[in-house]
């Protein structure tokens, strides 16, 4: 199966809207794997790994995000997967 991964700085209203929550509620639901966070600049930084069909519906999600989040920009790159998650969750560093 091929995998694509691709890591996202999503800026904007996206802290203290349950974004990383509801992130992670979509990502388990597509069955992607990997992590989301807040960033201290008030940016949420997040990496998704998984089939490229879920990979990019989550890109999609994130451009508009849950309730309440105003995202402004989302910047993205995709890297080469490398297999290193056994499930998508939020970091906390």
């Amino acid at each position: 199966m091929t995998i694509g991964r691709v890591h996202l700085i999503i800026s904007g209203k996206v802290q203290g809207v349950y974004f990383r929550y509801h992130t992670m509620e979509k990502a388990v639901e597509l069955g992607l794997y990997g992590w989301v966070k807040n960033r201290i600049d008030g940016e949420v930084e997040a990496v998704f790994e998984g089939a490229p069909i879920q990979v990019n519906e989550m890109v999609q999600w994130c451009r508009t995000g849950p309730p309440h989040a105003n995202v402004t920009d989302v910047q993205e790159v995709w890297e080469e997967p490398t297999g290193e998650f056994g499930s998508f969750r939020i970091k906390y560093d």
